[in-house]
């Protein structure tokens, strides 16, 4: 069952990958020195994180417009990416990637907007929903006709047409506010993304070398190269201790780029959107522990607290780079089980999706069983031994 394991296929030669290397060079350089220059407007003109001793438990105001950074990374990789791409359905190339572009656009400057401004969730939520229509409109949907044949669901036209943009909705919404929980440390969810990207971009070097989709193909590579060059230009700005923040524009960024990849994996036959969805495993793994943690301890789904996996391993006295270190490690294993079904082609798809369920069944017990679902305190801190906590101090 293990013994198709073929990464590149005879289809194109790797060097047509190669080419692409323009891309990820242009996203980081260019990250790097926007990012630059962002942080000093950004302390310029007073637009910063200031602590709240709550959630925002840094100790000194930080420059965000670290998002705003990351985004003309990205949008100079694409454009040399155009340079790059030639094939028969060029035109179709270029509209998925400025609708990813524009998508992630809307995306970046709603959170900037929440960053600044403070807008309402609902606004929040609307923008996302502006975000992923974009991916609907330019054709980025998923192909479900495959799922739907093995479900025995006999529903087409205007039904299907309406469950896909459902669907690209849900991912949209799903992604953006998961990495959005996720950016709680220095360093985390630059990081996170960083290796969930580098697992997608095996899985896109995989279906481009086999000649999987004419445009598809280079789509995926060029947007999975922009968004590695991106993070890894954030991060020298990012990691512990942090000079700038990435703030909902970033988190929002990189949330609705990602989604777009998986909806990108989703273009033909399900075994690679499950691949992805699988890489993507921390992101969801922290949302569902947050929801279901509130939800058994009867608290608002929708306000912040310290309770998410991260903050737990330092409440319970893990130090903040082993912390990020053990999210980076987590992060890879559900990236190698993801990559690893993927492009084993001598396992079926429905057993694969079995394998997945049995690893994020087996994750969730592990959380329930370290208490990972309990909440205590008004910031749903975890306790542990400390005279503070014994005399009744969250601090």
């Amino acid at each position: 069952m293990f013994s198709k394991l073929n990464i590149i296929g005879p289809e194109r030669p790797i060097t047509w990958v190669l080419e692409y290397w323009p891309v990820l060079v242009t996203s980081l350089v260019s990250t790097l020195a926007a990012t630059a220059l962002c942080k000093k407007i950004a302390i310029k003109y007073g637009i910063v994180d200031k602590p709240d001793d709550t959630v925002k438990t840094h100790k000194e105001p930080i420059a965000y417009l670290g998002g705003l950074g990351m985004l003309i990374g990205l949008t100079a990789g694409i454009f040399s990416g155009l340079f790059i791409v030639h094939n028969e359905q060029f035109g179709g190339t270029l509209k998925w990637l400025f609708g990813i572009l524009a998508g992630g656009s809307i995306a970046c400057f709603v959170g900037l907007a929440d960053d600044i401004l403070d807008i309402k969730p609902w606004q929040k939520i609307v923008g996302q929903v502006c975000a992923a229509l974009v991916l609907i409109a330019v054709g980025i949907v998923p192909n479900i006709s495959g799922i739907l044949a093995f479900l025995h669901l006999p529903i087409g036209g205007a039904l299907e047409r309406a469950l896909q943009g459902f669907i690209v909705v849900f991912f949209v919404l799903g992604a953006t506010n998961s990495l959005n929980l996720l950016d709680g440390l220095d360093g985390l969810c630059a990081g996170v993304t960083a290796v969930i990207t580098l697992a997608m971009l095996v899985l896109s070097i995989h279906l481009a070398t086999w000649g999987f989709s004419d445009i598809g193909d280079p789509v995926r590579i060029t947007i999975c190269l922009g968004l590695v060059g991106g993070v890894f230009g954030f991060l020298p700005f990012n990691r512990y201790p942090a000079k700038i923040f990435m703030g909902d524009a970033g988190s929002m960024l990189l949330g609705f780029t990602v989604a777009a990849l998986m909806m990108l994996f989703a273009e033909g036959t399900p075994r690679w959107w499950f691949a992805a969805i699988a890489v993507f495993g921390l992101p969801i793994l922290d949302t569902a522990t947050a929801l279901v943690r509130r939800l058994l301890n009867k608290r608002p789904l929708f306000v912040s607290d310290r309770g998410h996996i991260y903050d737990q391993m330092i409440d319970r006295g893990l130090p903040l780079k082993k912390t990020v270190a053990i999210c980076y490690l987590l992060t890879a294993f559900y990236a190698v089980i993801g990559v690893f079904m993927g492009i084993t082609t001598g396992i079926r798809t429905v057993y694969a999706v079995f394998i997945y369920a049995g690893v994020f069944i087996v994750s969730g017990l592990i959380i329930w069983k370290q208490g990972y679902l309990k909440m205590e305190g008004l910031r749903g801190l975890v306790p542990h031994k400390s005279k503070d906590i014994e005399n009744g101090k969250m601090d």
